[in-house]
């Protein structure tokens, strides 16, 4: 499999376009953690003030170490914004901070993509650790027996794997959507602070996207070796 030239220019091109959006979205973020909030907030202010606007008084605004490690866990109900997010005050930190608390408003709304995404979440955990050594076991059996059985049940598993990515697409572009729409209705930034925090959500949700398309590729190669094999048999 891993020499396979259709399976490494999928994987070689899922990872140069990943590459090229991860390093796009790092270079926005540095470019709007520079542009200053013209009403002095910062990340921590941001989320705190939004979830007050929705109406949730039980999530917890916490820093967290690390860069763009933000993100809302609904488990504890609390918002982790990395330590640059929480203390900046930038068009940036708002960016991310509104979007995290996108995620607790729809926790709080009972959003149904987020429910099942959580769902989700202890199958893809099983899955995700499984599904590469019976992927190899399966196309190993397949080249030795014929049997597609354990083929099948790899791709099983990486079919929720890749359901999961889909799932997580609506989810991302809604919190992100929710943050925007606060920020400009509640008159939090100004209309060039806007557009510079609608451009860094953009990149952010297009990892999501690429994530996402490069799994179904993977996920569509796997289901061609086990067609093509059932067709030969």
């Amino acid at each position: 499999m891993a020499y396979d030239p259709i399976y490494l220019l999928i994987t070689g091109a899922i990872f140069v376009i990943s590459f090229i959006v991860q390093n796009r979205l790092k270079s926005k973020f540095d470019k709007y953690s520079k542009t200053r909030l013209s009403n002095g907030m910062s990340g921590k202010e941001i989320a705190e003030k939004m979830l007050i606007d929705n109406g949730i008084t039980d999530v917890e605004v916490i820093s967290t170490s690390g860069m763009l490690t933000d993100h809302y866990n609904p488990a504890n109900k609390t918002v982790n914004l990395s330590e640059g997010v929480y203390s900046q005050r930038s068009t940036a930190a708002a960016a991310v901070a509104a979007h995290e608390c996108g995620h607790a408003v729809q926790h709080a709304v009972g959003y149904s993509m987020l429910q099942l995404r959580s769902k989700l979440v202890p199958v893809v955990s099983i899955s995700s650790n499984l599904l590469q050594w019976v992927l190899l076991a399966g196309i190993a059996i397949m080249a030795y027996s014929g049997n597609t059985i354990v083929l099948a049940i790899g791709i099983a598993l990486f079919a929720v794997t890749t359901l999961f990515a889909f799932v997580t697409l609506p989810v991302e572009y809604d919190a992100s959507n929710r943050a925007l729409a606060w920020l400009e209705n509640n008159q939090i930034v100004q209309p060039n602070e806007y557009d510079e925090c609608k451009d860094a959500l953009k990149w952010a949700a297009r990892t999501y996207l690429v994530a996402a398309l490069g799994s179904l590729a993977q996920l569509l190669y796997f289901v061609m070796i086990l067609l093509g094999n059932r067709r030969s048999e």
